[in-house]
Formats: structure tokens, sequence, C-alpha cells
């Protein structure tokens, strides 16, 4: 039978706050087992939450960036459920009355532009971690508990591995745009969940589910739903029935386990928090957010195709990352060359960030040094071939480029009479090329003017060697 593949995911985003959700202690990651605690984070007698209005800023961009309704009220509720690092034995979460609901996401796997549809964003806390591999005991690390997220729900819109995988991209990307998380899913700033299942084409009720949790990457988000797909596949097609429940990715063992029967809503009996009173959004902190809010990565392709004169490709490119596109805009300012700035990031500069698994932020040539490198070409002082060697030994020290060319001696050879002693010793040194070339062979312009460049070191002007050499290899 031909099935239709039905996704919904549950993305959790953690906000990159100084303090947790509702408490004052430091949301930081990497600190010292148990160090960022509190009483309220531990849930001692006594000891009462007070929302971060920072989270609640938070929501409210997201909500707007994502065109969601944002809820004048909404409430903050008791999930009760057995936690085991998570001290209260709840988590305070929301349900029936979110912060933002019926927003959109437009996403493009490779097959056009698709709208995925959002059934809410809503704020709530995070749970402690269990530490399973020291030794035969499990340990608790509580520094998370309480950490703020926001947790994006879809609807179930998607219908390929690579269709949600564009999606939590698309949402890393947003996220990161606005400031309010460093999306990186190692280390769980960004979590996703997939809810599963599968349908004869052209029925309209959805089959029954798996939650599928445990992705920390874009890849293995495809390869656990490529799993699921064919682990439902072979159930249904063998007359089995599909049970609803939650399954763990094992990225080693390429596999979804079971990990326990899939609740309902009403299993985790939410109720409104009685410490915690509506949280209210005005109109003034909306209005006062949509002005705060970046240009968007189209925008700012769009703007970049038209102001820069760059194809619309290579827009796209650099502004898939805020911090590169900013890179970009200020390579531009001070070099006054678009389209050398252009081909600068997207090839220098994105394949050294690449073979070094940098982010930009990290990147020792800051704008205003390339833009000094590309100025010298520009300006004749070096040619391209020379720029690149210049390129990686500015990355070893912190000298500009101009020191760097007057330091090694790269400066470029304009001499004409420099020149035309060198393409003299060429063509008298391969008196057989010249006779090929003059025969009709005219591609060995190519050969004779690789000669001339090595002869001098990479440094002779290039346009100059090929005027000379034209002149010559004619005459």
């Amino acid at each position: 039978m031909n099935y239709e593949l039905v996704v919904g995911l549950e993305v959790h985003c953690q906000l990159n706050t100084a303090s947790k959700a509702f408490c004052g202690c430091s949301a930081l990651f990497g600190k010292p087992a148990n160090s960022n605690v509190c009483p309220v984070c531990l849930a001692l007698p006594g000891a009462l939450p007070v929302l971060n209005r920072r989270v609640v800023e938070d929501a409210v961009k997201l909500g707007l960036a994502t065109g969601c309704a944002i809820a004048p009220s909404s409430v903050l509720a008791r999930k009760n459920y057995f936690y085991p690092d998570l001290p209260k034995g709840y988590q305070i979460s929301q349900f029936e009355e979110p912060i933002c609901s019926e927003g959109t996401l437009k996403i493009d796997a490779g097959e056009g532009e698709k709208e995925i549809r959002l059934i809410r964003i809503h704020i709530e806390e995070d749970a402690g971690k269990s530490i399973h591999d020291i030794g035969e005991d499990t340990y608790i690390d509580l520094n998370r508990s309480g950490v703020p997220l926001l947790e994006i729900v879809s609807y179930p819109d998607l219908r390929t591995p690579k269709e949600a995988s564009a999606y939590l991209q698309k949402i890393r990307q947003i996220v990161k745009y606005l400031g309010i998380s460093d999306g990186n899913m190692e280390e769980g700033s960004l979590r996703c969940d997939a809810n599963v299942s599968l349908r004869p084409v052209g029925a309209t009720e959805y089959g029954t589910r798996s939650e599928i949790k445990n992705m920390n990457s874009f890849k293995n988000v495809e390869k656990a739903i490529e799993y699921e797909v064919e682990r439902h596949r072979e159930i249904l097609d063998n007359g089995g029935v599909i049970v609803q429940e939650t399954r763990l990715w094992d990225a080693d063992k390429g596999e979804t386990r079971s990990m326990r029967g899939k609740e309902f809503a009403h299993d985790y009996r939410y109720f409104p928090d009685p410490d915690l009173i509506p949280v209210l959004v005005g109109q003034d902190m909306i209005d006062r957010i949509k002005l705060e809010l970046p240009e968007f990565p189209e925008e700012r392709a769009v703007r970049f195709a038209g102001e820069y004169g760059i194809p619309a490709y290579d827009a796209g490119v650099l502004t898939v990352e805020r911090e590169l596109a900013d890179y970009f805009e200020e390579t531009v300012r001070v070099s006054g060359d678009a389209k050398a700035s252009s081909n600068w990031v997207m090839g220098e500069v994105m394949r050294t960030l690449k073979e070094k698994y940098l982010d930009i932020a990290e990147f020792a040539i800051v704008p205003e040094r390339l833009a000094g490198l590309i100025r010298l070409i520009g300006g004749g002082v070096i040619s391209n071939t020379i720029a690149k060697q210049v390129f990686e030994l500015m990355q070893k020290d912190g000298a500009s480029a101009a020191e760097i060319v007057e330091r090694e001696g790269l400066a470029q050879v304009s001499d004409s009479g420099a020149i035309e002693s060198v393409v003299q010793e060429i063509l008298d040194a391969n008196p057989g090329q010249l006779e090929a070339y003059r025969g009709g062979k005219t591609k060995l312009l190519g050969f004779f003017v690789g000669q001339c460049m090595s002869r001098m070191k990479g440094k002779a002007n290039p346009q100059m060697v090929n005027d000379v050499l034209l002149k010559k290899l004619e005459g």
C-alpha cells in the first residue's frame, strides 16, 4: 500500500537570558554541576517563583516574527508529570492559554516554498539533567532546572524528512536573527520532538503516531523520521497495529527504541499555577518590540541584491546567518567594493570557517582587516594570487594586510621594463610553443602567462603580463 507521511514538530528553544525563568540564578551553560541553583529552582518550602520579564518579551518577539496572534492575557500552568530531575515534580508551562498562537513559517526543502502552520508558542521552564554514564549510579545536575524555554508546536503539515529538517533550520535561523537563542543543538539550546505517523494516500484521518525524542542535529532529525517511516510501514504492511508511544533515537545504532507509552494532554492534569498571576502583554509592549525586530533574511537578501548589485544567489548565502551578513556589510562599508567583498566572504572566508569549524565571531580576520586586503587588490598593489597568501598570513598574526605585504616583500611588480625582460626570456626558452602559438594554437597563451608569473613568483601585474605577451606573440 502507498502511504503518506505526516509529521508535526515540537521544538524547544532555550532562551539566552542571563537568569532563569522564575528566579535570579544564572542560566549560563557549562557551569559546575548544581552551582546555578537557589531555593526557587530547588523547590524548597516557601520559595515563590517570579516570572522573568525578558522571557515574556522574547516570546512576543518570536510570536511577531512568525505571524502569531499575541494574547493580551495568558496563563502559566502546572504540568503534573514525574520529572526525576525537576525538584517540584511538576513543570511550569502553558497549554490552554498560550502567549502566542496560530502563526506560520515558510520553508523550502528543495521543491519550492511551503507554508507550515504553528499551533502555538508557549513559555515553560526546563528540567534538570540526569547523568547515567558515571559508574553504576544516576546523578542529577539541576543547573538547567528552571532555564527558560519557548516551545514551538506545529500543525502536522510536514510531509517529508527533508521538510522537517528545513523547518527546524528555519526556526534556528529566526531565533538567532532575533538574538534570543544561540540555537546550538549539541548543547541542547534547540531540541526537537517529532510526531510521526503514516496514512494511506488520499486518506484524511491521521494514523497512530509515535513521538521521537533525543535528536540533536538536523541530520539526525531526518534519519530518525526515515527510520520510523520504515518501521511503521513494515508493521502496517504485515497487518499489525501501531502503538502510540514515545521513542528515543539512538544515533549510534541508527534506530529508535521504545521509551514509554505516549501520554495525552489530560494525563498531565494541567491547572493554573496558584503562585503566578496571568501574563499580561499590553499593546505598548507589542508596538515597542515591533520596532526592535531585525531585518530578516528574506528582506535582507532582497536589499543586498538591489543595494550592492550582487546576484540573488550570493545575497541568499550571505544572509543565512545574521552574523555573516553583518560581517559582509561592514566589509563593504570599509572597502567600498561590494562585489569583491562578496567574492572574498563567500570564497576564502566561508571556506576557512568550514575547514576550521569556526563561527564568524571567532574568525581572526575582522571586517576592517579583510577590507584592507581588498583595497590593496583594487589599488593594484597585490594580485589575487598574492592576496590569498596574505590572507593565510593574516590568520596567524594581527598585522594588517599592508603591513604583511611590506614585511614579506609581496608588492606587485608593475615595472614594464622588468616584465618585458621576463616575457622575452620565457619566449626565448620555449621556441616550440612560440611557433605553435603563431601557428594557431592560441590556448598556449595561458602556458606563457603561467611561466611568467612563476618566474616572477606571482608578483607580476597579471594584466601587464598579458598585454606584453600578446604584443610580443603577435609581433
